[in-house]
């Protein structure tokens, strides 16, 4: 089997990767459609791909793996990558974690990720009475994340908050000492949210980057009583081309709540210190930045080596991403908490795509299928109505000329 064409189509707002083989089977991987439009470099990886044998997916890799980096830098070659996981899966009749070594689990647990409905305002109140839609949403799910502190919209919408400039904008972009007021509102904000809760429901938190080193420890320990799953990119994260393993290790060995990071980080290369220095208690990669599902196995069990949990990132805004998840951490060690649960950007994608269990999440779970590759395919026609005139050679099987 040989790669034809490695092409890139916009459907919806969605990026979506196809690798075009020349026996009539093709695989798909996608982009978040917040990712700045890194979707039209495709014709540099195209070159390097086109004659390979996709099944041979590590060979593939190490040809085009150099050219990415750190969030949102890597999403390409993380989409190609996938794709050809579904593509391997497809010419051998088995579902990608057949490939990965198996399942150990037959079905994945997911928190609440995409169902997240918009805070009324930035008091304890509101942030309970999201909580209280979340906790009673028809999925069921047994965890949740909420954004506080420097993530979100808290900073910028609370007077007082911290001594630093306030900056506008997204992409969490504030960073400074919290004022005293600061940490008793998020405190106050995180018990509203875990009286909801109870014992029978988990928390999670997205809380920065921003913190300092001691405010972070401050806060960390005022919650300790409240058990949280982990706290997650206090120091840096999203949207910042570094990991402070050393930052991270001090607030890790202050306090009994766990410390989360990773969403942005490229490679396995780029988590060995993360991990050997047991600097955070989880780790959250996303096979959509990380270099691919392949790369995250790999990640997940050097982290379960040194008692290091897992928690994916997944922020896809079609049903591929969401497919590659379910794979992968079907696979996973038994350090794996839960992956964040992604939603598309518009309903029609679940008429364009179909071979997701319905309903996809049940009781806080989605169950792992057993079609080949990622174990999902696309209404090709129905998809084209959603794609731009310039994309409407997408589902072609002939090369680009």
């Amino acid at each position: 089997m040989k790669i034809l064409d490695v092409r890139c189509a916009v459907i919806g707002e969605s990026p979506i990767v196809r690798v075009v083989t020349d026996e009539g089977i093709d695989g798909f991987g996608e982009i978040e459609h917040s990712k700045p439009e890194i979707h039209t470099l495709i014709g540099i990886y195209s070159d390097l791909l086109v004659g390979q044998d996709p099944t041979n997916v590590e060979r593939c890799m190490l040809r085009i793996r150099r050219f990415g980096g750190f969030k949102p830098w890597g999403t390409l070659v993380s989409a190609i990558e996938i794709a050809l996981w579904d593509v391997a899966g497809k010419a051998a009749g088995l579902p990608v974690h057949k490939l990965l070594g198996g399942r150990v689990r037959d079905r994945v647990r997911v928190y609440n990720g995409g169902v997240r409905p918009r805070l009324r305002g930035h008091e304890p109140e509101d942030y309970a009475a999201s909580m209280a839609v979340m906790a009673s949403a028809p999925e069921g799910f047994t965890l949740f994340k909420e954004g506080v502190g420097f993530h979100g919209f808290m900073a910028p919408n609370v007077p007082g908050f911290f001594y630093g400039d306030l900056r506008e904008g997204p992409k969490h972009p504030n960073r400074g000492v919290l004022t005293e007021k600061g940490i008793a509102h998020i405190i106050a904000c995180v018990q509203a949210m875990k009286d909801v809760l109870g014992q029978d429901q988990g928390l999670a938190l997205d809380m920065g980057p921003g913190f300092t080193v001691p405010d972070a420890i401050t806060v960390l320990r005022a919650l300790e009583p409240l058990h949280i799953v982990w706290a997650e990119d206090l120091l840096s994260g999203d949207g910042l081309p570094w990991t402070d393993a050393g930052q991270y290790r001090e607030v890790t060995s202050a306090t009994t709540v766990r410390t989360h990071t990773g969403e942005q980080i490229y490679l396995r290369n780029n988590y060995k210190e993360l991990i050997s220095s047991q600097a955070v208690r989880v780790i959250g990669p996303d096979p959509g930045d990380i270099g691919g599902i392949a790369e995250l196995k790999w990640v997940a069990e050097y982290a379960d080596l040194h008692g290091i949990q897992i928690a994916p990132h997944g922020v896809s805004s079609g049903l591929f991403g969401l497919a590659a998840l379910v794979q992968v951490c079907a696979t996973l060690p038994d350090n794996f908490i839960a992956f964040e649960y992604p939603v598309p950007t518009h309903n029609w994608w679940y008429s364009i795509v179909h071979g997701l269990p319905d309903p996809i999440v049940a009781d806080g779970f989605i169950t792992v299928g057993t079609a080949p590759g990622l174990g999902i395919e696309f209404d090709r026609e129905a998809a084209l109505a959603h794609m731009s005139p310039a994309d409407q050679g997408f589902f072609d099987w002939f090369p680009r000329s």
